[in-house]
């Protein structure tokens, strides 16, 4: 364990997630409050390899207008939602344009399970398929995982630590729980944490396709595709996405006078070592306990768990046994628990900081949002409260837990408080 002398409370004082449709953050939230599905039928590939889906795709975006051309030229697009994600929390953080001296007490976390997937798969296909002898030059620097990591880097001169996650669905969380411990333990002052991710490729499509776990729907359905802890949920909808939070030193922000949104007070993370697909509860609940015993938090100061939740028939059953073994059953029977992927989907490796951000948000308006698509429950996820139907309106909630939990078995719990409490 860290030293105690040498720990420093880790505030939040930027956070952002990159809307499909074009909004801010706050649109983001609203819609999630709101129960409203950004999941709509994605048509992908071509006539002979080809297929539609439901998933969460971004409207055309116009990279070179808000990057630059030349960024634009050297990046894959995973690496271009970081960038604009962590621009927006940057803004709001408040924090002054790079200089020209890279600052070696900042430093940047990110998390991605595919890095620049797309730039590969589009060469493949121009070589195989399309029968060009040359790719592009820049095609390795574009889709190695470390390339968001390190255009953020460049962009704000964070001349600190520089590290990726690639956890699979964890990686995000355990990029920001990383970042976290950075600061925590007197290492660096600031740091930039996230992911991103554009899962949507014919490759990564049809390999998910093949294990059967991705939700159906058509035109008319695909909206409310993926469905959470109901008894009818048929697996996930994978989405597109970006979300980033900067993290700081309590000393650091209040002496600049930043905004402090919430503070981030402990992480928890585990292996399963059980199973490379079937999740564990055991594995879980030390993740959980870890992260309210980082925290200092007693569980019963806890009031909101925004779920790991994929709409997977074992996954769900299974995350509501660990919260209740975690928790106790008495006190998990009124613990307000939501899955917020019903509305965003499953940025893989971008979704525990989506995840994140939410539940950040939760807290400062003291708005809970709700599971969408939870008419009914399954009696195998029975045991929490369920937040359904509405938002719920917490004004006196304290503390929150954001869980994240990946193939492989890595799982990653944040838990969070709310800023002056």
């Amino acid at each position: 364990m860290p030293d105690s002398r040498r720990q420093a409370r880790v505030v939040v004082t930027g956070l952002s997630i990159l809307d499909p449709f074009g909004g801010n953050t706050n649109a983001v939230f609203e819609r999630a409050v709101a129960g409203e599905s950004s999941v709509r039928l994605f048509p992908y590939g071509d006539e002979t390899i080809g297929g539609c889906t439901p998933a969460v795709h971004f409207d055309p975006i116009d990279f070179e207008a808000r990057l630059g051309k030349a960024t634009c030229r050297s990046t894959d697009p995973f690496a271009r939602l970081a960038l604009l994600a962590t621009d927006e929390a940057w803004q709001q953080a408040q924090l002054m344009p790079a200089v020209e001296e890279p600052n070696p007490r900042a430093g940047v976390h990110w998390g991605t399970a595919l890095g620049g997937i797309n730039t590969f798969e589009n060469g493949y296909r121009a070589f195989w398929k399309e029968g060009r002898k040359r790719l592009s030059p820049m095609s390795v620097v574009m889709g190695m995982n470390n390339a968001a990591a390190s255009q953020i880097g460049i962009r704000y001169g964070l001349g600190g630590r520089s590290v990726t996650h690639s956890v699979a669905c964890a990686s995000a969380a355990i990029a920001i729980g990383e970042a976290y411990e950075r600061i925590r333990d007197g290492e660096m002052d600031l740091m930039v944490a996230g992911g991103s991710d554009l899962p949507l490729g014919v490759g990564v499509l049809r390999a998910w396709d093949a294990m059967h776990m991705l939700a159906p729907g058509d035109e008319d359905s695909a909206h409310r595709a993926c469905r959470p802890f109901h008894p009818d949920r048929h697996g996930l909808v994978l989405a597109e996405g970006a979300a980033c939070l900067v993290l700081e030193s309590l000393e650091h922000a209040q002496r600049r006078g930043a905004p402090i949104l919430a503070e981030l007070a402990g992480y928890g993370a585990s292996n399963d070592a059980s199973h490379v697909v079937r999740p564990d509860h055991r594995g879980q609940v030390r993740a959980i306990q870890a992260a309210l015993t980082d925290a200092g938090i007693d569980a019963d100061a806890i009031g909101y768990i925004n779920a790991h939740g994929t709409a997977t028939t074992e996954g769900d059953a299974i995350e509501v046994r660990a919260i209740r073994e975690a928790f106790g059953n008495t006190r998990a029977q009124h613990l307000p628990v939501s899955a917020t992927k019903a509305v965003h989907g499953h940025a893989m490796g971008a979704t525990g900081a989506i995840e994140a951000a939410l539940t950040v948000l939760a807290l400062r308006q003291g708005k809970l949002p709700p599971t969408a698509h939870l008419e009914h429950l399954d009696s195998a996820c029975e045991g929490v409260d369920h937040v359904r139907g509405e938002a719920r309106e917490v004004p006196d909630i304290r503390a929150a837990l954001s869980n994240s939990f990946a193939f492989g078995g890595s799982n990653a719990v944040l838990a969070f408080k709310r800023a002056g409490g």
